[in-house]
């Protein structure tokens, strides 16, 4: 039986310059949560707790002693790396079918607040996270992470939308960008109050718990901007065909399918989700690598991670920039070589000394930026038209915050060597790996294939 082909939408309006500002605005409210809550307070605050509950002293090393998930006994160090690897495991499952629904919806800023919402409300519920109550902990992150996923899929759909193929490295650029400084500004309260803690009557727990519930108030304050200046649009896919949650599963399955008729496409997506789990397991388990490991305090932690925020902000425009002149392809590429130098030097990182875990996240916050907002505007180019959403739900298996091979094998590593080290340097795979994987795809090849109009560099 011949495959029904829905109708073709009509033809949506232009953008204005208010609504790209508004869709930039997402990343300044969502930035908050893998920012504060992912990189800097959750790793450390949720380890400490799940070290309380295996009877270990705060500044014990907690060799040998174990607690309970999911039946299994597990290191303490290991949970959040493990709920890390969980959450991503089932977006998996999840995100494609949110983008999938959000192709054929007429609805998507009220798809995207329902899941912004979720997910902070989940963010402000860590402020019960006290005592030994890890799985709390655990459950309240898989809701959060699962929640920030799926907003991110229906904002990142808004991209082909709003810029053309020759804006998109631009537009890209500005609002990853903008998502830095608001996520760096928040930060910065967080870090005024970790280091006058004492003045305030707090301790690192009681900092690290209000942190916490921060993120998830910023988000949910800053999303009612895009909400406001983002237009609703007629479905990219046309209307759906029979009830909007059952289509969107048959689309799945149709696009799942269809998947081998851009082989090129695919691959890029295969090298981007190799690269960007070793970038996204670097980002969210460096808190926990400087603590557990280097012996350094949150006095050098959060305002070092603050200033990774505010390089990347430069990095990303800087990045953007020189794409302007090479092509965001070869600029990535470039990116990808500097990440192993990272890694390498991590791995060497001296313990109980600042100053050189300080010159190292300088480092990687040149890099960051420019990494991930090109690989948005690259993917961009290749998805064919009126899949947008779908394709970014596969997109975002590995996006901010939201690897999962990458925090498995760390702690994998650390279950089996009970080594921060040997955990961070097993990363550097992902980077050899993506580097080869990304050199091989010929891009413009690529964007012709998925139907789009090249731009006049990539």
């Amino acid at each position: 039986m011949a495959e029904t082909i829905p109708a073709t939408a009509p033809e949506a309006p232009p953008s204005t310059r208010q609504e790209r500002v508004g869709w930039y605005f997402y990343d300044w409210a969502n930035s908050a949560f893998p920012t504060t809550v992912i990189t800097v307070f959750l790793g450390p605050y949720l380890t400490s707790i799940a070290k309380a509950a295996a009877g270990c002293a705060s500044d014990d090393p907690c060799r040998g002693q174990r607690i309970s998930l999911l039946g299994l006994d597990i290191a303490p160090g290991s949970l959040f790396p493990y709920m890390v690897s969980l959450s991503v495991f089932l977006t998996v499952f999840v995100l494609p079918l949110v983008g999938a629904v959000a192709d054929r919806s007429a609805r998507k800023k009220e798809m995207l607040a329902l899941y912004a919402y979720i997910g902070s409300a989940a963010t402000v519920g860590m402020l019960f996270l006290t005592g030994d109550r890890y799985l709390l902990g655990a459950g309240l992150f898989l809701v959060a992470n699962i929640s920030y996923g799926a907003s991110i899929v229906v904002y990142h759909s808004f991209l082909p939308q709003i810029a053309g193929p020759d804006q998109r490295d631009s537009v890209s650029s500005i609002g990853w960008a903008i998502g830095y400084v608001g996520g760096g500004s928040l930060l910065a309260i967080n870090v005024a109050a970790v280091l006058f803690k004492d003045s305030l009557g707090l301790d690192t727990g009681d900092v690290a718990r209000y942190s916490l519930v921060s993120a998830g108030v910023w988000w949910a304050a800053f999303t009612t901007i895009p909400l406001v200046r983002l237009r609703n649009r007629p479905p990219v896919a046309g209307p759906a065909q029979g009830p909007l949650l059952l289509d969107g599963f048959r689309q799945l399955w149709h696009t799942l399918r269809s998947l081998k008729a851009y082989p090129l496409t695919l691959f890029f997506l295969v090298a981007y989700l190799v690269y960007n789990d070793g970038i996204q397991t670097v980002i969210s388990l460096s808190a926990v690598y400087g603590t557990e490991e280097l012996n350094l305090s949150d006095d050098v932690l959060v305002p070092t991670i603050l200033m990774v925020q505010f390089l990347a902000f430069a990095g990303a425009l800087g990045m953007g920039a020189l794409a302007k002149r090479i092509g965001a392809w070869k600029t990535v590429l470039i990116s990808l070589v500097l990440w192993t130098v990272v890694l390498a030097i991590a791995f060497r990182l001296p313990a109980n000394q600042a100053l050189p875990f300080v010159l190292l996240g300088g480092g990687i916050g040149i890099v960051l930026g420019g990494s991930q907002a090109l690989s948005r505007s690259l993917f961009s180019q290749l998805i064919p038209k009126g899949k947008e959403a779908e394709y970014f739900g596969l997109y975002e298996i590995s996006d901010k915050g939201t690897s999962w091979l990458g925090p498995l094998l760390f702690g994998l590593a650390y279950g089996m060597t009970e080594s921060y080290r040997v955990a961070i340097i097993s990363l550097l795979a992902f980077f050899v790996i993506g580097f080869v994987l990304l050199a091989a795809v010929p891009m413009r090849r690529a964007v012709v294939a998925a139907g789009n109009t090249l731009p006049e560099r990539l």
